[in-house]
């Protein structure tokens, strides 16, 4: 189990697959490096982001799903404790982030959808919405795609919510965290925030 979360009541999590770029957006919302790794699946146990007089703590996850060099079981082994994570601080995470690839997330979608599989992406985001965490899909790496809006379409139709994308816009967030643009994911958080009488942590986003 991972155990390494300081002890803070609010706390705003991201989660999702490998290589999505959530320590980069973590670096953006913090303005702070963690020591992340050119592979996926680098991040094995929990980056944690808090601010000293604060009680709130920021937590990048680990990637979940494929990385390259671990084997399956221990694949297995980390998406269970990102649960058994999720579970246990439910009544703590304000807002879940669940960061996507933008240009690679509706083909990894269709490619692992079947009459015996969930996709992780659509799998954990029914998860976080089951645990009543408000959550938020990041839609990452927007400033590569030419077609954004057929393309948030077309993950709206995956996750259950029906299309167009723009009504969702608490919950279908456009970014592209290397180049720093996260304003609707900070719009987006502060709604979540401002409906939990949270205003105070809204210097953060």
């Amino acid at each position: 189990m991972f155990d390494t979360r300081p002890n803070r009541g609010a706390e705003i999590a991201l989660v999702g697959r490998s290589n999505v770029g959530k320590s980069t957006l973590m670096r953006e919302l913090t303005g702070h490096s963690f020591d992340t790794g050119g592979k996926p699946g680098v991040t094995r146990s929990p980056n944690h982001y808090d601010w000293a007089p604060e009680d709130f703590v920021i937590t990048d996850l680990p990637g979940f799903g494929f990385m390259s060099g671990v084997d399956e079981e221990h694949r297995e082994q980390i998406k269970t404790e990102i649960v058994h994570y999720l579970e246990e601080y439910a009544d703590n995470v304000l807002v879940a982030i669940l960061v996507v690839d933008g240009k690679s997330v509706i083909d990894i979608i269709d490619r692992h959808s079947g009459p015996d599989e969930i996709p992780y992406d659509v799998e954990m985001f029914h998860f976080l919405r089951d645990l009543d965490i408000p959550t938020i899909v990041a839609v990452n790496k927007m400033d590569k795609v030419d077609d954004e809006d057929e393309r948030l379409d077309a993950l709206c139709d995956r996750l259950g919510l029906y299309p167009p994308w723009k009504q969702w816009q608490d919950t279908i967030v456009p970014i592209s965290a290397k180049k720093g643009q996260l304003e609707p994911l900070n719009e987006a958080v502060r709604s979540h925030l401002h409906e939990q009488e949270r205003d105070d942590l809204f210097k953060f986003f």
